[in-house]
């Protein structure tokens, strides 16, 4: 995806990249090739592929919800900042939380938000299940990127998620997951109230975003150790 490209795709998706923006992303990129030298931060590290795979993939979140409509976000297990910091870029009146459990992933996250002067973003230098236990009720949205399973992201999440919040997990081929383990939503006090399918542009691989919404309080006993979660939804 070269840089006519993104501006083009990003503005089929209601997003304007003008010079200001773009150069964020080229900042962005810069250092994550430079740090991947050092660290592995990912496996995509060409410029096109970054674009696509990267950057305009994590935007795609704003197919599912108007994020300008939402004051907090969460995403966990972030890497090196996908979604998250790239969605903090666009709509800078969010409150972004990155909660990444590598500390030089972490350095790394702080330092693109110190270069990028990206004032709406903190980073949490732990596990989600741990920090969802201390913070409940705390945020509008949840969202993460190549995480985990369905199950497994709905139970680390619905603690910290307020009531009447999304769970919003960017995900590829996920139906055999949301239909098995849809006896969640009970369990949880979740519904499955939407799911966005489409296609990346340029390769046309599948994605999906599935939207669960908070009814109502969660069980306290949620999230358990994740040994027993990771046992639970084999």
């Amino acid at each position: 995806m070269n840089k006519e490209e993104f501006i083009s795709e990003c503005k089929k998706i209601n997003i304007i990249i003008d010079d200001e923006i773009y150069l964020k992303f080229e900042k962005y990129f810069n250092l994550l090739v430079e740090w991947n030298k050092k660290f592995n931060m990912t496996t995509i590290i060409e410029k096109k592929e970054v674009f696509l795979l990267h950057f305009y993939d994590s935007l795609c979140l704003s197919k599912s919800v108007n994020l300008n409509n939402y004051s907090s976000l969460c995403d966990f297990g972030t890497g090196a900042g996908f979604p998250g910091l790239a969605l903090a870029i666009i709509f800078n009146k969010l409150k972004i939380t990155l909660i990444e459990s590598n500390n030089k992933k972490c350095t790394f996250l702080n330092e693109v938000i110190k270069e990028l002067k990206l004032n709406n973003v903190v980073v949490i230098n732990d596990r989600m299940e741990n920090y969802s236990r201390k913070n409940t009720e705390k945020f509008d949205l949840i969202t993460c990127r190549a995480v985990t399973s369905i199950p497994i992201i709905l139970e680390l999440s619905v603690n910290s998620l307020k009531i009447s919040g999304l769970i919003i997990p960017l995900k590829s081929n996920c139906d055999e997951e949301i239909n098995k383990y849809s006896y969640l939503e009970k369990e949880l006090n979740i519904r499955l109230i939407n799911k966005i399918e489409y296609k990346l542009p340029i390769n046309n691989a599948n994605r999906t975003i599935p939207i669960y919404k908070k009814i109502n309080k969660n069980n306290i006993k949620y999230p358990r150790n994740y040994n027993i979660i990771l046992k639970s939804y084999k």
